[in-house]
């Protein structure tokens, strides 16, 4: 005979692992446009150093030859 209710069985629900789901999902939303925000900051940071670096070599290049690079 089928017995509905056991319980002694253990795990988890339907419903549990539904909300688990759920509140991760809601915890990626926010996290995700977060991380892309710091990552284009991240970038923006990445190219001005890289501009300020050009610019030292090339200041560089005119103290040693008197004239700026073509």
């Amino acid at each position: 005979m089928l017995k509905k209710f056991r319980k002694n069985q253990k795990g988890f629900t339907l419903i549990e692992l539904l909300i688990v789901v759920a509140i991760i999902g809601i915890l990626a939303a926010i996290a995700i446009p977060q991380f892309a925000s710091y990552r284009q900051k991240a970038f923006n940071s990445a190219a001005q150093s890289d501009v300020r670096t050009v610019r030292t070599n090339v200041e560089a290049y005119f103290a040693e030859n008197y004239h700026y690079p073509n």
